[in-house]
């Protein structure tokens, strides 16, 4: 496979630029956007299995699967307009004892976070209020942060889970196909900024449990 690695990163850029604009044009409505989100997502997904089957072609596959969750026990963050799809899907998917349960441990964790900083922060190791026996309660709704985070090595996961402070514990992640992911979702967010939209950025257990009104 060749090509230009500035010229795909312009494109995807690109693409997640338009979708978004698709929102903006129809109206900016609740659902509207949700559902140009949700295509945003589809086009990671899609990218990223186009990569993972690359690099399986160079012997570097994925390791990443079900019941793998070492990287699900570190800051996660998420763009308010993927907190939105998030708490959608736990709200239309889990009922209220879960969601009740869902926003319990997202209080607990934040208040373990609260007040780190820098590499305290970044290091820290809690599970996500999400990680229920092993895997993600809301997979399909994920925010890009997770889908793009493609590492070829457990043993290099579970040591950054294990030795947080080890500059050498690094995971084996496949950085180029992360990188178009977070392009894509840069120009998603780039779209709605032009269209006056505020976007913060958030960790999943500041944003998860605030529920959007039906």
């Amino acid at each position: 496979m060749n090509f230009d690695p500035k010229d795909l990163e312009k494109r995807f850029y690109s693409d997640g630029y338009q979708l978004a604009m698709k929102a903006v044009e129809a109206g900016l409505s609740g659902e509207t956007l949700l559902s140009s989100v949700k295509e945003m997502h589809q086009l990671v997904d899609e990218v990223m299995e186009y990569f993972s089957d690359f690099a399986k072609k160079q012997n570097r596959a994925p390791a990443c699967r079900k019941g793998c969750s070492w990287c699900c026990h570190q800051p996660v963050f998420a763009l308010s307009y993927e907190m939105d799809v998030l708490n959608d899907f736990i709200e239309k998917n889990f009922d209220n004892a879960t969601r009740e349960q869902i926003a319990k441990r997202a209080t607990e964790k934040n208040t373990k976070l609260k007040g780190l900083q820098g590499d305290a922060l970044l290091n820290s190791k809690f599970p996500c209020p999400l990680l229920e026996n092993g895997a993600c309660m809301a997979y399909a709704a994920r925010p890009v942060a997770c889908r793009i985070y493609l590492s070829t090595s457990v043993a290099s996961c579970q040591k950054f889970f294990s030795e947080p402070e080890n500059e050498e514990a690094v995971p084996a992640l496949l950085q180029f196909p992360m990188r178009i992911g977070r392009l894509i979702n840069e120009g998603f967010k780039a779209a709605l900024k032009t269209a006056g939209v505020k976007v913060e950025e958030m960790r999943i257990e500041e944003g998860a449990g605030t529920f959007r009104s039906s």
